[in-house]
């Protein structure tokens, strides 16, 4: 165990600071994720460096399709998570507290005690840097799981990685409260994120509470500070039948991005049965066409279809003039032709980093 960062005690119990479940937790018992544990007063960290998943993949899996296009990234994740979806395609290594989800309201964290134990490889910060470094990652991405749980790890590594020139990515639901990112600014006020997909599973409260045992609006906010830092921001939805997938719903999202900043990407993937999510047929191709269509039409730079591979919405194209500037195949990049971050077109500059 390691004790950990952002929290506060309230008598016998400790009060979480780091996710904005913000979790009054008993002695002798772990918040919402599972693993965040309150031992004699004192909040301790239980997966600290136990990876369960670590390799190199391509960053556009995460997905981030302008932030160093091509490049490779290397991916890990502990267990645990503080969401929890229905729709959890991770649920094995991120649904560690045993715990069905209550379905019509939010989970305080109060009764959080988990019912297995923690698991994984300890690896140190150092050890993940030197994989990624020898594997010729440009990036670290904590992934898979919710990386806001594992905050200490992720920022141990991130400084590292730094230093040795990498960049560092959150692929993240954006549960994070405001502390949680200030205390990733160092004095300059730079944060140690450099680029995050962050999901936003629907733009329903409603659905927050019922699908995910959480709520919209602090996801909304983490994005907007992320923006005002100056993180490179992708935004992922995946649409489900009949629970987000409406007209007014995505236009009502897709005008809320464009507000934000219409330069963010929105990636739109389409759902397969799975976990305690079933009984909901998977996601048309033509719905994905139809969500990419009202992204474009509300005024968003760049809208992806995902799971739809060799779909022409997998590329990117120029807003602008329209040429393909990008030509993907799955998480494949076949074709980069973006000059000095510029169309070779119409020379109108290509929001990204290091494209």
């Amino acid at each position: 165990m390691k004790k950990a960062d952002l929290w506060h005690q309230e008598g016998s119990r400790v009060r979480c600071d780091l996710c904005s479940h913000r979790c009054g937790i008993a002695d002798g018992v772990c918040g919402i994720c599972g693993v965040r544990k309150n031992e004699g007063g004192v909040l301790y960290s239980l997966n600290y460096g136990e990876l369960v998943a670590a390799g190199a993949d391509p960053v556009e899996k995460k997905p981030l399709y302008h932030f160093q296009p091509g490049s490779t990234s290397f991916s890990v994740a502990t267990v645990g998570c503080n969401f929890k979806c229905l729709h959890c395609q991770n649920s094995r290594i991120s649904q560690v507290a045993g715990r069905a989800p209550r379905l019509g309201s939010v989970n305080h964290g109060l009764d959080g005690s988990s019912s297995r134990s923690v698991r994984g490889t300890y690896t140190a910060p150092e050890e993940v840097v030197s994989q990624a470094v020898a594997r010729g990652c440009k990036s670290i991405s904590y992934t898979y799981t919710e990386p806001t749980i594992f905050y200490e790890y992720a920022r141990d590594c991130a400084e590292l990685a730094t230093a040795e020139g990498l960049k560092n990515i959150f692929v993240t639901n954006g549960y994070m409260t405001e502390e949680c990112f200030g205390a990733m600014k160092n004095d300059s006020g730079r944060v140690w994120i450099d680029g995050a997909n962050v999901d936003i599973k629907s733009f329903s409260e409603d659905f927050y509470r019922r699908v995910c045992s959480a709520r919209l609006a602090p996801v909304l906010e983490t994005v907007e500070r992320m923006v005002e830092a100056g993180v490179w921001v992708e935004v992922a939805t995946l649409v489900i039948p009949g629970l987000n997938d409406s007209d007014e719903e995505l236009k009502s999202l897709a005008a809320w991005i464009k507000k934000t900043n219409p330069a963010i990407p929105w990636h739109l993937s389409a759902f397969f049965p799975t976990y305690r999510l079933t009984d909901v047929p998977p996601t048309p191709a033509t719905t994905i066409e139809r969500a990419r269509q009202i992204g474009l039409e509300e005024g968003l730079r760049y809208v992806y279809s995902g799971n739809l591979r060799g779909d022409s919405g997998e590329s990117t194209y120029c807003y602008n003039c329209k040429e393909l500037i990008i030509k993907r195949k799955g998480f494949e990049v076949l074709e980069n032709r973006i000059k000095d971050n510029k169309c070779p077109f119409c020379s109108t500059v290509i929001d990204g980093v290091e494209l």
